[in-house]
C-alpha cells in the first residue's frame, strides 16, 4: 500500500517514574533522515530509537521530540562526586593562595560547580522501558496518518491514470483518420504537379513519411507504463523510487508523440496528458 511521507503524532503516558511526551513529525525528503532531542536521562536510547525508526519508515524526514517530566515525590537522592568535589578545592585554594587578600569559598559554592553534585536516577531501567513503549505507540501513529493519507494519495493517481488511458484511447481511435487524411493531402499536391510522377517511389516515400508520423509505439508505451503505475501503487513495498522514474518515462512518450502530431486533436492529447503527468509527479513527491 502506497504511504504518504507527511504526517504527524503524539503520544503521552505517566507513571511513578513521571511523564513521557513524544512527537513525531515527518516530511518529504529523498532518503531517511532521522533528528531525535531527547532529554539527559534517555540519551542512551538514541541508537535503538534510531533502528526501531528505520524498520517502519523508508523515506522522508522525521524530528522526534521525547520530553521527561519527573513525578513529585519522585525525586532522586543528591549525591556529592568525592572526585569532582576534591578537584574543585584544591583548584579553590590555589586561586586563594594567590590572591593579595584571602579569600574563602562557601560549600554552596562548591555545590554550584558543575559535577560535584548529582541526581541519583530514579528507575532508570523502568523509565527506559517506558520510553520505548511510548516511542513505539507515536511511531505506530505516523505510521497510520502517513498511511491514510497515502490511501488519498493512491486515489488521486488512479483518477489521473485512467484520465491517461482514456486519453491514449482517443488518440489510437484517431490514428487511421489522421493517416488517411496525410495521403490524402498528398494526393491533392501531386495532382497539382503535371510532372510525371514515378508511383512505385511514390509509395515508397508516403510508406517512409507514414512511419515517421506512426505514434502506435508511444501509445503502447503510454499504456505500459500507466499499468505498471497501477500495479506498484496497489502494491505493498515503498513506490515512491520507481514512480519518480514511471514519471519521467511518461513524460518522455507524451513529448514524443506531441511531436510527431499532424493533427490539431491528437496535439491537444498530447497536452492535456502532460498537464495529467505533471500533476502526478507533484503527488509522487509525497510518496514513500
Amino acid at each position: 500500500m502506497i504511504a504518504s511521507m507527511t504526517g504527524f503524532a503524539r503520544h503521552e503516558a505517566s507513571g511513578p517514574w513521571g511523564t513521557l511526551v513524544c512527537e513525531l513529525r515527518s516530511v518529504n525528503h529523498r532518503f531517511l533522515e532521522a533528528g531525535l532531542r531527547l532529554p539527559e536521562e534517555l540519551r542512551a536510547a538514541e541508537g535503538e530509537l534510531r533502528a526501531r525508526l528505520a524498520r517502519q519508515v523508508r523515506r522522508g524526514k522525521v524530528d522526534c521530540t521525547l520530553t521527561y517530566r519527573r513525578s513529585h515525590g519522585v525525586a532522586g537522592a543528591l549525591e556529592v562526586d568525592p572526585v569532582a568535589l576534591e578537584r574543585v578545592v584544591a583548584a579553590a585554594q590555589v586561586v586563594s593562595r594567590s590572591l593579595r587578600e584571602p579569600s574563602t569559598v562557601s560549600a554552596l559554592d562548591v555545590l554550584r560547580w558543575p559535577g560535584v553534585l548529582r541526581e541519583e536516577s530514579v528507575g532508570s531501567e523502568q523509565l527506559l522501558s517506558a520510553a520505548f513503549a511510548v516511542f513505539d505507540a507515536t511511531l505506530a501513529e505516523l505510521v497510520a496518518a502517513r498511511g491514510r493519507e497515502g490511501a488519498r494519495l493512491r486515489e488521486l493517481l488512479e483518477q489521473r491514470c485512467a484520465a491517461l488511458q482514456a486519453l491514449v484511447a482517443t488518440v489510437r481511435a484517431r490514428l487511421p483518420e489522421v493517416q488517411a487524411r496525410v495521403r490524402a493531402r498528398l494526393d491533392e499536391r501531386l495532382a497539382e504537379i503535371t510532372a510525371t510522377v514515378d508511383h512505385d517511389r511514390l509509395e515508397q516515400e508516403l510508406a517512409l513519411l507514414l512511419q515517421r508520423l506512426d505514434v502506435d509505439e508511444e501509445l503502447e508505451r503510454l499504456s505500459g507504463h500507466i499499468s505498471e503505475i497501477v500495479r506498484v501503487i496497489g502494491g505493498s513495498e515503498p513506490a515512491g523510487r520507481r514512480l519518480d522514474f514511471l514519471m519521467q518515462e511518461l513524460n518522455r512518450e507524451a513529448n514524443t508523440l506531441s511531436s510527431k502530431s499532424q493533427d490539431l486533436e491528437t496535439t491537444r492529447s498530447a497536452v492535456d496528458m502532460k498537464v495529467l503527468i505533471e500533476q502526478m509527479r507533484e503527488q509522487v513527491q509525497n510518496a514513500e
